[in-house]
């Protein structure tokens, strides 16, 4: 029987709007007041584990601080459609992430922007448009997008299988990118991780 691999991967899910408690049984409460959930994923040969942290839309966690945003893989931005204010906020949110995360990478880090509550008032009370949405996701380095409702459960699944096989990439290409050690590094500094 062939093994399959398991990968545990931390997303984090900021904005004004609270997301996994909605859409997720709530599992625990933390004690600093994020919501954290895991889903599992099937993708390809990989047995995935996605250990969500949602803080619930409650502005006073914002500054959470390093602990809150260390080890994320990926990082979801979420705001409601009906509610211009919490579509503003997404810069504070997407810097603040930046800063606090600190990724390698900052133009590769796998992020995507959730458009939420699309199923409020059949659509009619929508004050950010689609396109808004995109032409922000575009000034981000095409970050993908996906309009969801977590109440309903529309596009949830597809937008968390997404982010997970974006930051399974990510994760390949920082392997390859760790695998470059010149070869003037000895094995000793190799495996200290050193190249002093």
């Amino acid at each position: 029987m062939a093994m399959r691999r398991r990968t545990l991967l931390k997303v984090i899910v900021l904005g004004d709007s609270g997301y996994v408690h909605k859409k997720f049984s709530q599992q625990y409460k933390a004690t600093i007041g994020a919501d954290f959930v895991t889903k599992e994923l099937q993708i390809d040969d990989r047995l995935v584990t996605l250990q969500i942290w949602d803080t619930a839309g409650q502005e006073r966690f914002q500054s959470l601080g390093v602990a809150f945003y260390r080890g994320a893989d990926c990082c979801a931005l979420v705001y409601d459609v009906n509610v211009m204010k919490s579509f503003d906020n997404l810069d504070n949110w997407h810097e603040e992430f930046l800063k606090q995360a600190n990724p390698t990478d900052p133009r590769t880090f796998p992020f995507m922007l959730l458009g939420n509550k699309i199923d409020i008032d059949g659509g009619n009370s929508r004050v950010v448009s689609e396109k808004k949405a995109k032409d922000w996701c575009a000034s981000k380095g095409n970050m993908p997008y996906f309009e969801t409702s977590a109440k309903e459960d529309i596009n949830v699944d597809s937008a968390f299988l997404s982010i997970a096989k974006a930051a399974l990439e990510n994760e390949r290409e920082q392997d390859i990118y760790f695998q470059g050690i010149p070869e003037s590094v000895t094995e000793t500094e190799q495996r200290s991780g050193c190249a002093c």
